[in-house]
């Protein structure tokens, strides 16, 4: 999987916590590497993750089976390196796509599922990765919320549920 977007929408943290969801909850194996450019917010950001239930000879992903773009700037470096078949999750505030016959091109609007409902942008990625794992079903609701509550403080920890459980409910009618 590649996540991308910018700096401060937190692509890195959510790669960081399905990876150790897969480890720590899932006995998968799984591998997590960043990029970003040298600003500390908004400079593009893109993270590997690699989740498999055998040994990880490569830890670097050159042909993801899913790419998630949540700026332009993102999907329009990486849409062409997704897997033919592979899933293609945007944004629609922040990404306009265009028509990738080889890919399922899941278009979702995240961003503003998450002011309506909640009305703070800084669960967006949480609320992505809740979509994520509802389309791929890699891992369980219950393991991403495993890591949420050693990594969030306990003040933000229903939000950022809210935020898991909407983004599941959400990506459920992106099923096809």
């Amino acid at each position: 999987m590649v996540f991308s977007g910018s700096g401060g929408q937190g692509i890195i943290t959510a790669a960081v916590i399905l990876a150790e969801a897969a480890v720590l909850h899932e006995d998968l194996i799984a591998v997590q590497s960043q990029a970003y450019g040298p600003e500390a917010r908004g400079g593009a950001s893109r993270s590997d993750v690699i989740i498999a239930d055998s040994e990880i000879r490569f830890p670097k992903v050159t042909q993801p089976n899913v790419l998630v773009c949540l700026t332009q700037e993102a999907y329009n470096k990486f849409y062409s390196i997704i897997r033919p078949g592979g899933l293609l999750l945007t944004d629609t505030r922040y990404v306009r796509t265009w028509d990738k016959v080889d890919a399922r091109q899941r278009e979702v609007p995240m961003f503003q599922t998450v002011m309506d409902r909640i009305g703070n942008p800084v669960v967006l990625n949480i609320l992505m990765l809740g979509v994520l794992i509802r389309l791929t079903e890699i891992v369980r609701p219950e393991s991403i919320m495993k890591v949420l509550e050693t990594r969030i403080p306990p003040d933000f920890l229903e939000m950022n549920r809210k935020a898991l459980y909407l983004g599941t409910e959400l990506g459920s009618s992106f099923i096809s």
